[in-house]
């Protein structure tokens, strides 16, 4: 497909692989902001110059991708679907460590004995802000990030988010490799954005948020706390959350369909299909 879009008239016209890259990555991502729910809100054309080049070999070292949103948006559910697209592709053609995940909230401050004074989650909750940047440890977040871009091995740490408030430290192993991704409320908040190549925001409609939200909170036993969780979450959002869209590479929509978040992924695997596993 990617060769057939740019054939050219002049067959002594030589253009970059790179440039090939640039031209069809434009293609696809003009077409998708044209579709009826697109996954697409919106995109720096500088994005797209910065896919070619490390898809193109220009940039060869690990990149780094950040995914950040409001609760509920769905940042968890495409991170997951972006993972398992990139692994399904990796393992068919037997590439090794093509992506690693850190995910924003096992950063979380233990604040296990906390829980404990209250007598229960919901109750610890109320007097303590879990939707704010200093409630969670990102400096850590940052300085793991770029040991994995670096090609450093390094123990990340595991939050219990049944409602113990537990945070086990030096807990999962991780191992650098050619991607690195996290996603979570402040993925892209100023003590850590810097330390990704790629920035990405999901937004959401309000309604699909709180309809999504009540579910989580039932899931999660938060009991008559959920509303004020909820408020409090809007509230620190506007001031924590939103502004972080400013700083995204490419917006998308948290409540488009899953399928063509994973058929508009193939499209750009496509491209290393091509390069590197030609038929």
């Amino acid at each position: 497909m990617m060769n057939n879009l740019l054939k050219t008239e002049n067959s002594t016209i030589q253009i970059s692989l790179f440039e090939k890259i640039e031209r069809y990555l434009e293609f696809i991502f003009e077409k998708e902001m044209k579709e009826k729910d697109s996954i697409l809100i919106s995109y720096s054309p500088f994005v797209l110059k910065k896919i070619a080049a490390y898809l193109s070999g220009r940039i060869n070292m690990p990149a780094s991708i950040g995914i950040a949103g409001e609760t509920a948006s769905g940042k968890s559910t495409i991170t997951k679907d972006l993972i398992d697209t990139i692994e399904s592709f990796a393992t068919e053609f037997n590439i090794e460590d093509a992506i690693t995940r850190v995910n924003t909230d096992d950063y979380y401050y233990d604040r296990s004995d906390m829980v404990k004074a209250a007598g229960s989650f919901s109750e610890f909750a109320k007097n303590y802000d879990l939707d704010v940047p200093q409630a969670l440890e990102l400096e850590l977040m940052s300085k793991h990030i770029m040991e994995l871009l670096s090609g450093k091995e390094t123990y990340l740490p595991k939050y219990d988010m049944s409602g113990t408030a537990i945070r086990h430290d030096n807990y999962t192993l991780a191992k650098p490799s050619k991607i690195i991704i996290s996603e979570g409320l402040f993925t892209l908040t100023e003590k850590v954005k810097d330390a990704f190549n790629f920035k990405i925001y999901v937004d959401i409609d309000e309604d699909i948020k709180k309809e999504r939200f009540y579910i989580r909170a039932k899931e999660r036993g938060l009991g008559d706390s959920a509303d004020f969780i909820y408020k409090n979450a809007n509230e620190k959002a506007e001031i924590h959350i939103k502004p972080c869209k400013e700083h995204a590479d490419i917006v998308l929509s948290g409540a488009a369909d899953r399928i063509k978040y994973k058929n508009f992924l193939n499209k750009i695997i496509e491209i290393i299909h091509e390069i590197y596993y030609p038929a």
